[in-house]
C-alpha cells in the first residue's frame, strides 16, 4: 500500500512538472499535494503549485 502512494505522488509530480514546461516556466512555488476520494476505494492524488520564470539577478554593476 505504501508503494502504491508513493507511486501516485511521484506520477501527480512528474504531471505538474510536464505542465509548468509546457507553459515555459523553470520553477514551481508553493507546491502542494493533495487527495480526494472520488467514489469508495478510488482516491485521486493532485500535485499543484504556482509554475514561474526564475531569472538571475543582476548587480548594478553588471547592467553597466
Amino acid at each position: 500500500f505504501t508503494e502504491l502512494c508513493e507511486k501516485a505522488r511521484t506520477e501527480a509530480f512528474e504531471l505538474m512538472l510536464q505542465h509548468a514546461a509546457a507553459i515555459g516556466a523553470n520553477a514551481i512555488i508553493g507546491m502542494r499535494y493533495d487527495a480526494n476520494e472520488v467514489t469508495d476505494g478510488v482516491t485521486e492524488v493532485l500535485a499543484y503549485g504556482t509554475a514561474v520564470v526564475v531569472e538571475a539577478e543582476h548587480s548594478p554593476e553588471s547592467l553597466r
